[in-house]
């Protein structure tokens, strides 16, 4: 086993660096429009892992000068509730973006509300229109703000994508499926495998990875045997261990000797998902 000791993805210095860029054009468009840019998130119920992420997003925003407001609904809201508040916002000039925190309650449920905010104040990325504009490589759209960090980490990194496998474990419509849009673009080239709970021999697929990007949501899924030396890991993962530990979806003690380039947990891909949603308001600000 090669023992060298990988390069660690420091999201938290990528995303800094992102947001300090940024903040000259939340300040002009402060300036110009005589307001903050705003946005508002949206929860259903009180899942401890979305109570956490909006919070850090108000935080983050609060931060940025950009101002947020927050609705909460109670499990067993009828949808058409809250598909009137979205509509509520979609038609507030002062609302430039809309996030609705994922999970909703049901697969159906939270496809209607997504499909329920304008496009143009889809911020996260995943309504059709959006989905569409990122298949077809128009850069107009919304690009979901996992798959964007991470695109953008691997970039600062200046790790090489065009022609080289990349791996996805994981087909969720929040990150495994626009980020294989993303990579196989004519402005990336990489090429794509998504393996996802019925795949078959996973270990075979992923020790064929130059990339590997674990978005499974399983605690430590991805063992040793499963990485070939000097891979680029990337793990997506937000797991609670056994001992209530956070980890990823990686077994990061074991695999990291391997690597060339890792992603730790917490550090690396969720600043970036934060920095990038902060990206995404402004760029909704920019049609105005």
């Amino acid at each position: 086993m090669n023992l060298v000791s990988p390069q660690i993805l420091d999201g938290q210095r990528i995303a800094g660096e992102s947001l300090t860029k940024l903040q000259s054009s939340v300040e002009a468009f402060t300036e110009r429009m005589g307001r903050k840019p705003k946005f508002a998130l949206l929860r259903v119920g009180e899942n401890p892992a979305s109570v956490f992420y909006m919070r850090r997003k108000c935080a983050m925003a609060e931060k940025m000068g950009i101002e947020s407001i927050v609705a909460v609904f109670p499990v067993g809201t009828p949808q058409e509730f809250v598909e009137e508040e979205i509509s509520n916002w979609n038609g507030d000039p002062s609302i430039d973006g809309i996030l609705v925190q994922a999970p909703l309650p049901s697969a159906e449920y939270q496809r209607f509300i997504f499909n329920a905010i304008h496009p143009g104040k889809d911020v996260d990325g995943f309504h059709p229109v959006n989905m569409g504009k990122l298949a077809c490589e128009d850069p107009s759209g919304f690009v979901p703000c996992t798959p964007k960090g991470i695109l953008r980490l691997l970039r600062a990194y200046d790790i090489p994508l065009e022609g080289h496998h990349v791996v996805i474990i994981g087909r969720s419509l929040i990150v495994g499926r626009p980020l294989g849009l993303l990579l196989q673009s004519r402005a990336v080239n990489a090429t794509v495998t998504v393996c996802h709970s019925q795949s078959r021999n996973l270990a075979e697929i992923t020790r064929t990875a130059d990339v590997l990007i674990v978005a499974a949501g399983q605690a430590k899924l991805v063992t040793v045997d499963m990485v070939k030396e000097r891979t680029v890991v990337v793990d997506v993962g937000q797991n609670r261990d056994k001992n209530g530990s956070l980890c990823g979806d990686v077994d990061f003690p074991a695999v990291a000797p391997r690597c060339a380039y890792i992603t730790p947990v917490p550090g690396g891909v969720g600043p970036m998902t934060i920095a990038m949603l902060m990206e995404n308001v402004i760029q909704a600000c920019a049609v105005k």
